[in-house]
C-alpha cells in the first residue's frame, strides 16, 4: 500500500477564500521557523504520551482480558476505546524505527480482539457486547489511518488482519450510522471516516455514502451563528421553549469539525468548506487567551476540561489545517497544544489545569485521544499551511460585547477582563437535568495577567457517562458563581432557571450585563415562602468587575452570592479584613471586595477540586442581611 497524503494542498489553494502564493510555497518546502517551532512542541509531545502509554500498557499474556490494555490510573475499568493508540504507535514506529512501538500497536489491537471486538464488525465501549457500538467510528478511523500511512512497518500476516477488521468495521459503519441516529459528532466523524476507510480498502459504497452525509450534515449549523448542532437526546435537532438547538463547544471542535474539515479538503467540496469556515470562525471566539476552549455554556459540558472535552480527539486538525483562511486558527492549534503540554505530567494529559497541584490522577483516556490528532498533523505537515501564534486570537483583541442569538450567550471584554455571562436553555437529556452554566450566570471570568478567575461546572457532578469520566473528590461544590438558599433540604439557585434573559449595554467605559432571575431547585420548582426574584448585574471596566445582586422581595431563609475564584492550593490567600480578601498569583493580585462581609463555604482540606472543568477554587460567599436587601462586590487585579 504505498504512502500518500490525503489531503491534497490542491484542495487548500482552491477554496473560496485565496490562499496566498507565499503560503503555497511555505507549505510545500521549508517551514517558516515558528512554524517547525510547532513541529518540534507537536512532535514532542505526541512522544512523551506514547511513551507515558508504553508505562501503563499490561502485559501479560497469561490474563487475556487485560493483556495489551492500558491502565488507566484514575478509573477502575480498561477503557475500550484504548486501542485507538494503534496511530500514534505505529506513527512513532515509523518515525523512530523503533520495534517498542510496533509492539505496543499490536497489543492494544490484541486486546480490542479479545475483550471489544463484535460479530457485527463493532467495537464496544467496555467487554460487555450489550454496551454502546458508536464508538466504532473511531477505532476505525485510527486503523485506517495507521494502514494508509504506515502500513509498511507491519509484518504481512498483521497487515492482512487488520485490513480484513477494517473491513468489517467498515460495514458496521456503513450499515448502521445516518447523520443524525444519535449526538451529531457520531454521523458528523462517520464523513471523513467512510470516506477514509473507502479509500484505504477500495469501497466506493462507503465513499459514496459519506458523500451523501456530507451534504446532510449542511443542514445542521444554526442560522445566525453557524454553530454546529446536534448534541442533544433522543432527537438531534430538538429544540429548547427558546427555541435553541442543542450545542457543545467541546465535541464541535475537538471531534466533528475536525472530521468535516478533513473531509472538505479531501474532496475538494466547497460548500462544505464555505460552511465550515464560518463556523470555526464562530467557534474560535469561545477560545480563551491561554488556549483553553470556553465551554462552560455547552450542554455537553459535563466532559469539559477546559483544554477541550475528555473523550474527543483534539481541535488541532480542524485550525491548524484551515490556517490559510484565517491565520487566528493556527495560533488556536499553537496555544491549545502548549495548554495541553501544561496539563501533561509523567506522560499523560491530565483532565484538567488544576489536576496536577490537586494530586489528582489523570484518566488515560485524555491521551489516548488526544495524540490521534498530533499525529494525523505530522502526518500531514508537508500540506499543512504556515501556522504559528503571531495573530491575535479574537478574544484577546475583543472589546464589548459579543450575543450569540443562537445560545443566548454574551463575551464581554473591556481592557484586561473577559467573561461570558450564559442564558443558554437547551437541555442535552430529555429526563435528566445536566446543568451547565445558564440563569443569567457567569460562565468565565478570566484576567490576562492572572488567567483564568472563574469557570463554571455542573451545578451538581453526575457521572453522565460512567465509563468516561471520573469521580468526584471529596465534597462536590459548584463552581458556576451564583444566588443559593436551601429550605426543607432543597437547593434553590438561579442555576435551574432556564427563563431568564439577558439584558446589554456598552457606554465604552463600562459594560453591563443584566438578568431577572429566579431561585429554583433541579425540579424546576420556584422557592416560596422567602425571596425567589432577583436581580443580577455584572458591571465591567478596565478597574475590574463589580457584580451587584437585588431583591425587592423578603428574605425569610439564609440566601447568599457564591462566587468560586480559580486558585490552586499553592496561592497566597489573605483576609485583608472582613469585607476584603486577597489572593496572590504569578501575575498579580486579585481583590475580592464587598458590602457585606466574606465568608469561606465549608469545605474540607485548602481548596474545593470540582471535575468540571478541572480546577481547585477558593469558595467564597456573601449573605444577604436583613437589611440589606443588595449585595455588591467587585473583583480588582493589581
Amino acid at each position: 500500500m504505498k504512502r500518500r497524503n490525503f489531503i491534497q494542498l490542491s484542495s487548500l489553494a482552491t477554496i473560496g477564500m485565496s490562499l496566498p502564493s507565499a503560503g503555497i510555497v511555505n507549505a510545500c518546502s521549508s517551514l517558516p521557523e515558528q512554524s517547525l517551532e510547532f513541529k518540534n512542541l507537536t512532535s514532542e509531545l505526541l512522544k512523551e504520551w506514547c511513551d507515558g502509554m508504553l508505562k501503563v500498557q499490561i502485559n501479560n499474556p497469561s490474563n487475556l482480558e487485560e493483556h495489551g490494555a492500558l491502565r488507566c490510573p484514575s478509573c477502575s475499568h480498561i477503557h475500550g476505546r484504548c486501542m485507538d493508540a494503534v496511530y500514534p504507535f505505529l506513527y512513532m514506529a515509523d518515525v523512530l524505527g523503533d520495534e517498542k512501538y510496533i509492539e505496543a500497536a499490536k497489543l492494544v489491537m490484541t486486546w480490542a480482539e479479545n475483550n471489544v471486538s463484535q460479530e457485527n464488525g463493532a467495537w464496544t465501549v467496555i467487554p460487555n457486547p450489550k454496551s454502546w457500538k458508536g464508538i466504532t467510528i473511531f477505532g476505525a478511523i485510527a486503523l485506517a489511518e495507521s494502514l494508509h500511512y504506515h502500513s509498511h512497518v507491519l509484518d504481512d500476516k498483521t497487515l492482512k488482519a487488520w485490513t480484513n477488521r477494517l473491513a468489517r468495521a467498515g460495514q458496521y459503519i456503513y450499515d448502521t450510522f445516518t447523520i443524525d441516529f444519535t449526538n451529531i459528532n457520531y454521523g458528523g466523524t462517520a464523513i471523513y471516516g467512510l470516506d477514509i476507510i473507502g479509500d484505504v480498502l477500495g469501497n466506493r459504497d462507503f465513499k459514496e455514502k459519506s458523500k451523501k452525509m456530507a451534504e446532510e450534515v449542511q443542514a445542521f449549523f444554526t442560522k445566525n451563528d453557524y454553530l454546529l448542532y446536534g448534541e442533544c437526546k433522543p432527537e438531534a435537532d430538538k429544540l429548547s421553549a427558546k427555541g435553541l438547538h442543542g450545542v457543545d463547544l467541546g465535541y464541535n471542535v475537538e471531534e466533528t469539525l475536525n472530521s468535516l474539515v478533513m473531509y472538505a479538503l479531501k474532496n475538494d467540496d466547497q460548500a462544505l468548506l464555505q460552511i465550515v469556515t464560518k463556523s470555526l470562525n464562530s467557534h474560535l471566539e469561545f477560545m480563551l487567551p491561554d488556549g483553553g476552549w470556553d465551554n462552560s455554556w455547552g450542554n455537553r459540558m459535563y466532559k469539559w476540561t477546559y483544554w477541550g472535552s475528555r473523550t474527543c480527539d483534539g481541535s488541532q486538525p480542524a485550525f491548524a489545517m484551515m490556517a490559510h483562511i484565517n491565520p487566528a486558527f493556527g495560533t488556536a492549534a499553537v496555544k491549545n497544544t502548549e495548554l495541553l503540554k501544561q496539563c501533561t505530567a509523567n506522560g499523560l494529559l491530565h483532565g484538567g489545569p488544576h489536576y496536577i497541584s490537586a494530586g489528582i490522577p489523570p484518566c488515560v483516556h485524555h491521551t489516548f485521544t488526544h495524540a490521534k490528532p498530533l499525529a494525523a498533523l505530522l502526518d500531514h505537515w508537508k500540506h499543512l499551511p504556515e501556522i504559528n501564534k503571531t495573530t491575535a486570537l479574537p478574544r484577546v483583541t475583543a472589546n464589548g460585547i459579543k450575543h450569540f442569538k443562537d445560545l443566548d450567550v454574551s463575551l464581554f471584554s473591556r481592557g484586561d477582563w473577559r467573561g461570558t455571562v450564559s442564558a443558554y436553555d437547551a437541555e442535552y437529556h430529555y429526563k435528566k437535568d445536566y446543568r451547565q452554566a445558564t440563569g443569567g450566570s457567569l460562565g468565565i471570568l478570566y484576567h490576562n495577567k492572572v488567567g483564568l478567575l472563574c469557570a463554571a461546572s455542573m451545578a451538581v457532578y453526575e457521572m453522565v457517562e460512567p465509563y468516561n469520566q471520573q469521580p468526584q473528590p471529596g465534597k462536590d461544590i459548584a463552581l458556576t458563581p451564583r444566588i443559593e438558599t436551601f429550605k426543607d433540604d432543597q437547593w434553590y439557585t438561579n442555576l435551574y432557571d432556564l427563563t431568564a434573559n439577558l439584558e446589554a449595554t456598552d457606554t465604552k467605559e463600562v459594560i453591563n450585563l443584566a438578568s431577572v432571575v429566579k431561585l429554583k431547585n433541579e425540579s424546576r420548582k420556584i422557592v416560596s415562602g422567602t425571596a425567589s426574584e432577583f436581580h443580577l448585574t455584572y458591571s465591567c471596566a478596565k478597574e475590574g468587575l463589580t457584580i451587584k445582586v437585588s431583591t425587592q422581595q423578603d428574605i425569610l431563609e439564609p440566601t447568599t452570592f457564591v462566587l468560586p475564584i480559580a486558585s490552586p492550593a499553592n496561592e497566597l490567600v489573605e483576609f485583608v479584613n472582613n469585607n476584603e480578601i486577597t489572593i496572590s498569583k504569578p501575575g498579580g493580585v486579585v481583590t475580592i471586595k464587598a458590602n457585606v462581609p466574606l465568608k469561606l463555604k465549608e469545605h474540607s482540606g485548602t481548596r474545593t477540586f470540582n471535575m468540571v472543568p478541572g480546577l481547585e477554587a477558593l469558595p467564597i460567599e456573601l449573605f444577604f442581611e436583613t437589611h440589606i436587601k443588595e449585595l455588591v462586590l467587585t473583583v480588582s487585579v493589581v
